[in-house]
């Protein structure tokens, strides 16, 4: 992979309150499948291209872990679900793009990701630059 030095961050976002479309419990095998075929893809399109450095997907929120430490002793573990939390983190891209508008694509493209009836997903795609440094101002 070649460094273009920009590197972004695209999360993807899920929530319980704005999606269009059931929960996965709820969507047909196939259509499940379509979906995970439409990201393996794209990542394999991103990866021949240079641009992928690394893609995840993470368990459901009910999993989470929140700790706190404050300094001494054991951490506070908080385990999950949290109910006030209506929405959630459910993967991510990290992508080396040589502009901000590339990074954006990417992201518009798997916001469209299949869904139910293979209708595009509209998954709200965050997309955040990586800081190779702290900013010169600090």
């Amino acid at each position: 992979m070649r460094s273009r030095a920009v590197k972004y961050m695209l999360l993807m976002q899920f929530s319980q309150e704005n999606a269009d479309f059931p929960g996965l419990d709820q969507w047909k095998p196939e259509e499940i499948q379509a979906h995970v075929r439409f990201m393996q893809r794209t990542n394999a399109d991103l990866a021949a291209a240079g641009e992928l450095v690394d893609a995840q997907g993470l368990a459901m929120p009910e999993t989470a872990r929140i700790v706190r430490s404050h300094g001494g002793g054991a951490p506070v573990v908080t385990e999950g679900p949290f109910p006030e939390s209506k929405e959630w983190v459910a993967g991510w891209w990290i992508v080396d793009c040589d502009t901000e508008r590339r990074a954006i694509e990417i992201a518009a493209a798997v916001s469209a990701a299949p869904g139910p009836g293979g209708r595009p997903l509209d998954m709200p795609i965050e997309v955040r630059q990586i800081m190779a440094a702290p900013p010169a101002e600090l």
